[in-house]
């Protein structure tokens, strides 16, 4: 039986530092983050940690540029004993534009690292790409906690953790107005729990306010563990993000 199949969505903003000799992300370093997307998508699936078998039908169809969003999507296709199957597909939008192409897609064939845990059910999803973006208020893509995010308790709290969510909130207002913006301010910040080395943080943000110039975005992170898919909620944060033109003054957002 077919169904519908969870999205994993990875969402980042093309940096020089990711970029290769031709100034674009393309081949091995979107490939490294597709192969993390499928990885995360397995475990989120299983609930059990996976290694990557293989990659196949790997297609390369246009590099992203600097500056552009950057969406990995991964949905699992199948899976079956000890194996999981995930398609995953790399789309890059123009800050400014409504509008995204795949650049990169690929299928990943994921093993269970510990091959004495029982045996998955048999499970076949229908897979649908869709290009299409709307105008959303709302905004969720997941990071997996690495140790070099880690402070020096080896947990993530405060300073990187802002930083993921000050990514969110702009991404968000981004999408939602299709604007240059930069952030004015941040109203409240509440940090409830830790996130560890392992972990996933999804972090979900909503825009909550609009006003002539400016807007405020909304930014929960929660943690998720991979093996037993516990969630908890680690930070809060408001943000006022103003958009702005090529001087750095202020301009409508409608």
């Amino acid at each position: 039986m077919q169904q519908r199949t969870q999205e994993t969505h990875l969402v980042d903003i093309v940096f020089p530092s990711v970029m290769n000799h031709h100034g674009t992300l393309f081949g091995g370093q979107a490939l490294s983050e597709m192969d993390k997307v499928a990885a995360m998508t397995a475990a989120r699936f299983a609930q059990r940690h996976f290694v990557t078998d293989c990659c196949a039908n790997v297609k390369f169809m246009t590099p992203a540029t600097s500056g552009q969003i950057i969406d990995y999507v991964g949905q699992v296709i199948s899976a079956d004993c000890h194996r999981v199957c995930v398609k995953v597909n790399m789309y890059a939008e123009d800050l400014l534009i409504p509008k995204r192409i795949c650049c990169t897609s690929g299928t990943f064939h994921m093993v269970t690292a510990d091959q004495t845990l029982p045996e998955m059910a048999k499970y076949q999803a229908e897979i649908i790409d869709d290009d299409t973006l709307e105008k959303p208020r709302e905004c969720q893509f997941v990071e997996m906690v690495l140790a070099d995010q880690a402070n020096h308790y080896g947990n993530l709290f405060g300073g990187n953790a802002l930083n993921m969510m000050g990514k969110a909130a702009f991404i968000t207002a981004t999408r939602y107005a299709r604007k240059v913006f930069v952030m004015a301010s941040s109203l409240r910040n509440d940090f409830t729990s830790k996130a560890y080395v392992g972990e996933l943080v999804e972090l979900t943000g909503k825009v909550i306010k609009t006003g002539r110039t400016s807007l405020t975005v909304s930014v929960l992170m929660e943690a998720e563990n991979l093996l037993t898919g516990e969630r908890r909620l680690c930070a809060k944060s408001d943000f006022v993000m103003v958009a702005v033109d090529e001087d750095g003054r202020p301009v409508s957002i409608d």
